[in-house]
This record gives C-alpha cells, structure tokens and sequence, in this order.
C-alpha cells in the first residue's frame, strides 16, 4: 500500500492507496507540533482503526508546505514505517513542466494539485484549492503550469476579522440564506462566503478571457470548496480527494 501525506498550513491529510483505489482518508492539524513518535504512534492508530494494517504500507510520499513540522514526520516515517518517504521538490518528476518566471516560487501543493487534475481530468483546467489560502492555476492543454493567483481562504479571512475586530465574534462559516443579512453573524458569514464566490467567479472569468481557453475544465479542492462549488456555476468539478491523487501520480511517475 502506498501512504500519502500532504502538509498544509491548517491540516496534514493522509490517504491510503491500494494501487490506484483510495482505501481510506485521516486528518491531523498542523499547528500541534509533535515529536517524530507521537507522528508514529498517531499514524500508526489512525491506520489500524481504518481496518488496515501498518505492515502493509510499502511507500511514502510526502507534499509539504511547512518545513517546520518535516524533520519530526519524516523521522517518523523511517522510524515506525522503516521507509524513507518521497518529498516532492526539486528534481521530483511531477509531469507538470513549470513555464512561469520564476518555477521554483511555485509551491509543492500546487503542483500536486494541478498533477491530479491533469492525469485525471486533462487540460486546459483551472484548478482551485479553497485551503488556508484560496489558488487558482492555470494549466495549459499540454499540462504546463502557466500561470496562478493567490488569495487569502476564507478562514484566514474570517479570521483576521475576529481576531481584529473587537466586537466581531468568531463564527461558523456556512453560506446564509440571503444575501440580505440583518443581523451581525449573518452578516459575516454573507460577507465571507458570498464574496468568495464573487471572486472565484471573477478570476476564474478573467483568467479564461486573458488565457484564450475560454473552455478550460474549473476543477476545484481543499476544505472550504464544497461551499463555494454549490453556489456557483464556475466550477465545473469539485474533487475532495484531488491532492491526494496528485500525490499518487506522482509516486507512479518516480517509478
């Protein structure tokens, strides 16, 4: 079995393959820092209580984009697992050529994300990643990576507003009824969810105007993405599992 680890600044998401089947999917947050034995020992149980065994994991890969938490999970990883993991970075195959200014700016995730999108879905796509920041990505018919936008995710964005904002509470961010809110939670979550929405179709409309692929697939991700693909016509796919499935490509392609 092939276990696959994507380090996001909110959530570490793990996923468990049987060949190309997703067996199972488990979560743990970022911010916890822990040492290289609490990283085995909570994999480890997270594993057996999906019904699978430890035993049976062959091959790690890992995508990360807090360099922080890797020396405790890589060690782990060797540690309980007896493998040393793939890091996707440099000299990594991805079959995603970067075509941008400046490739190496072009964050691990990114290319995980759009890899997945690719070998699944093909190109031209737009891929969308509704994380602690929202992304869009260009790729090209031939699945080069040619352009991206960067915004904040709406929980960065509900969180500047209540940690900033003294008489603002902290909410649950769910999209209201109507847009016409009347009181100050609802007004909140309008502003967050319905103005995500706005700016996805925004960019997604002028990055296909600008590209020329006015037919490009809007592939979209990440944890708050759900919300936003039922709300708008934009979104063409809204695959929970895309990075993971990234992260499976491109173990394949090492091979």
């Amino acid at each position: 079995m092939l276990l696959v680890i994507d380090v996001g600044n909110t959530n570490i998401t793990y996923g468990v393959y049987s060949g190309k089947k997703l067996l199972t999917t488990f979560r743990m947050t970022t911010k916890n820092l822990r040492t290289s034995d609490e990283y085995g020992i909570d994999i480890a149980e997270l594993i057996e209580h999906n019904s699978l065994k430890m035993s049976d994991v062959s091959d790690v890969i890992i995508s990360s984009v807090v360099p922080k938490v890797m020396y405790s999970l890589t060690s782990s990883i060797v540690k309980y697992f007896g493998i040393t993991p793939i890091i996707v970075g440099p000299g990594i195959k991805t079959g995603i050529k970067v075509v941008t200014e400046n490739p190496k700016q072009i964050g691990a995730d990114r290319i995980v994300d759009c890899a997945g999108a690719y070998y699944k879905y093909g190109g031209p796509a737009l891929v969308l990643d509704f994380g602690t920041a929202t992304t869009y990505d260009l790729l090209r018919e031939d699945g080069a990576f040619a352009a991206g936008v960067t915004a904040p995710g709406i929980r960065t964005s509900a969180r500047a507003l209540w940690e900033d904002a003294a008489k603002l509470p902290e909410i649950e961010i769910i999209k209201p009824n109507t847009i016409l809110a009347q009181e100050t939670i609802s007004s909140m979550q309008a502003g967050l969810v319905y103005g995500q929405i706005g700016q996805t179709e925004y960019i997604v409309e002028h990055m296909k105007k600008e590209s020329g692929y006015i037919d490009a697939k809007v592939i979209a991700t990440g944890g708050m993405g759900r919300i936003i693909a039922e709300a708008t016509d934009c979104i063409d796919i809204y695959d929970a599992d895309l990075t993971l499935e990234g992260l499976r490509v491109i173990f394949e392609k090492q091979k």
